[in-house]
């Protein structure tokens, strides 16, 4: 199940019709520029996952956050002397009236930061942004989300940076 997930979600490299979020303008700004690496998941993928035969319940709770997503998009860049200029252009256009900033987290070279916009009780959109030394990525994850299904949808599909949410919990408790 894991590894479906991980290549269907590898081989989407679509340019599909999203709403306008955020980040929106980096996006089309880099879209064609072949250094990057872009991934773009539509709502009509995640509706595809949710029709597929689980055999855990944990395999359930994954799909039960996958159907309420509406679109994810990746854009990154590894090995580049700019990543860092990269970060800093990102996170200078997203509007800080509309997001509320969730998480910092400073681990060694790299810096995450993980942005919501929220209304009603209910997260809307999620931003991960994150510059190290020499890579560098966004992600704009959009839909009815949880973040704690998020974090476990994150460690099932190897996407780098989510299981930093996981330390929300534990600032939490302390």
């Amino acid at each position: 199940m894991k590894k479906i997930i991980i290549v269907a979600l590898m081989m989407i490299a679509v340019n599909g019709v999203f709403a306008q979020d955020a980040i929106s303008k980096f996006f089309s700004k880099y879209q064609d520029d072949e250094s990057f690496t872009q991934v773009t998941v539509s709502s009509k993928m995640f509706s595809l996952f949710t029709n597929m035969e689980v055999e855990s319940p944990e395999d359930k709770e994954v799909l039960d956050a996958i159907s309420k997503l509406k679109g994810l998009r990746i854009l990154g860049k590894e090995n580049t002397s700019d990543a860092r200029k990269l970060y800093k252009e990102a996170f200078a256009l997203i509007p800080m009236k509309e997001f509320e900033e969730l998480m910092t987290v400073r681990d060694k070279d790299q810096d995450f930061k993980f942005l919501i916009k929220e209304s009603g009780g209910k997260i809307s959109e999620l931003l991960m942004i994150m510059g190290g030394a020499d890579d560098f990525m966004v992600m704009s994850l959009f839909g009815e989300i949880d973040l704690k299904q998020v974090s476990r949808l994150g460690k099932k599909m190897n996407v780098g940076g989510l299981e930093q949410l996981e330390k929300l919990d534990d600032k939490k408790k302390n």
